[in-house]
């Protein structure tokens, strides 16, 4: 074990003996990461380059991090927002010699000087989430984008932040799109979303969720995997939607679909999945029936809107962990899970050991990527290249002692022709 590093900020180093209990529970069910770092991160491309990680700070993302110092890189590392820092994995991950700004209780303001922290380390690489280090780097340090080699995203609401910045001219540097990787969303955002929101639903609420009504507001990838999972436990599903191809698509896969100002009078649960601000909000607290329950599952932490709902309330109080309870003028209650933060996270562990090490592998093959293509990579947003994440799926078959067919020569000189 190495030395703290001197400037890391943590909340206690005396929890890290449980943080790296953690950790090496993940080591043992990360078989494609560790495949990937013995192939292809140890090969010298990251040895002595500054790496800035932020992502939700629990063990996956720790073993993530310690991989890539074990590959050579200087990393720094920071929490996502206040609520998504598990302190015993942020202080075993410094005991590592990782420098780490998150401490778990962390106000808004010390967040920020958190990422910030992370940025003066004056990294060439990023591994960001919802584009919260692209953010500083093009509003407060502006001067350090010039040593920044490119970036990889994590999340839907990142991308779609990035393509912004690219668009209006902000974005001056290489940006894979993480997320957008096969091996990312179809996993990560359906499989994973789908059964570690229910997970942190169930331990919170301790309800049954059989015949009841579950209503889910927006069916991209993660709202499918919501609806499935919903439907799994036996709940009636209704989805809320804006596009008409998505709302037709859940229509088409035995789904209820309406307006939320409907859905909000016959719900029970109320899940968030847009990357929309204030998608539930005073029109639709006001329809709901006593009792029910809302959770946050999407991109942003203000798809609910908290404001208005204090502004309803005649009284507050928590009446479990992690729930609040708002009781309005006319009686009836509702409950606010984890604040209307994303409930996976700040109520659970985040999804499934086994799905982050097909993402966390996406994020680290793009880091080696950028790495080994530097200066080759215009400004904007990029493709993870189709090759890497074939042989992402390539290892986890692998892993699982699952064989597939390949196509013969003719087949193969068949698809070169047109006639």
């Amino acid at each position: 074990m190495n030395a703290p590093s001197s400037s890391s900020i943590v909340a206690d180093f005396r929890l890290a003996p449980e943080g790296a209990k953690k950790i090496r529970w993940v080591a043992q069910h990360a078989p494609v990461l560790n495949a990937v770092f013995e192939r292809h991160l140890c090969d010298g491309s990251l040895r002595g380059v500054n790496v800035a990680v932020c992502v939700p700070l629990e063990a996956k993302t720790a073993y993530l991090t310690l991989l890539l110092h074990r590959a050579g890189a200087n990393v720094a590392l920071a929490g996502t927002a206040p609520g998504y820092v598990q302190d015993d994995v942020a202080a075993a991950i410094a005991e590592e010699g990782i420098t780490v700004f998150a401490v778990a209780q962390a106000s808004a303001a010390e967040f920020e000087e958190h990422l910030i922290g992370a940025i003066r380390t004056n990294p060439a690489l990023l591994v960001d989430d919802r584009a919260e280090l692209t953010r500083i780097l093009s509003t407060k340090e502006t001067a350090r984008v010039a040593g920044v080699w490119g970036a990889t995203e994590q999340t839907t609401s990142g991308v779609t932040k990035l393509k912004v910045m690219e668009r209006e001219g902000i974005l001056r540097f290489p940006v894979i799109a993480g997320n957008d990787a096969m091996c990312k969303h179809l996993f990560d955002n359906r499989y994973g979303t789908g059964q570690s929101v229910f997970t942190a639903i169930l331990a919170l609420t301790n309800l049954y969720l059989g015949g009841k009504t579950v209503v889910i507001a927006g069916y991209g990838w993660c709202g499918k995997g919501l609806a499935r999972r919903a439907a799994g436990l036996q709940s009636r599903v209704v989805v809320c939607e804006v596009d008409p191809v998505r709302a037709l698509e859940a229509v088409a896969d035995g789904f209820a679909v309406m307006p939320l100002a409907k859905a909000a009078e016959i719900g029970d649960f109320f899940i968030t999945s847009t990357g929309t601000h204030a998608v539930y909000g005073r029109e639709h607290f006001a329809r709901m029936k006593d009792g029910a329950v809302l959770s946050n599952a999407g991109g942003l932490d203000t798809e609910i809107d908290v404001p208005a709902l204090e502004e309803m309330a005649a009284e507050k109080r928590e009446v479990r962990r992690q729930i609040t309870e708002y009781r309005l003028a006319d009686g009836r209650r509702l409950h606010l899970l984890a604040e209307g933060r994303l409930v996976n996270i700040a109520g659970g562990d985040g999804h499934p050991v086994e799905i982050m090490d097909l993402s966390f592998t996406v994020q680290a093959l793009a880091i080696h990527y950028l790495a080994r293509h530097h200066g080759e990579l215009s400004p904007g947003v990029h493709p993870l290249p189709a090759e890497i994440d074939r042989e992402i799926a390539a290892i986890k078959l692998e892993t699982l002692g699952v064989s597939i067919d390949s196509l013969t020569p003719e087949q193969e000189a068949m698809r070169r022709r047109w006639q």
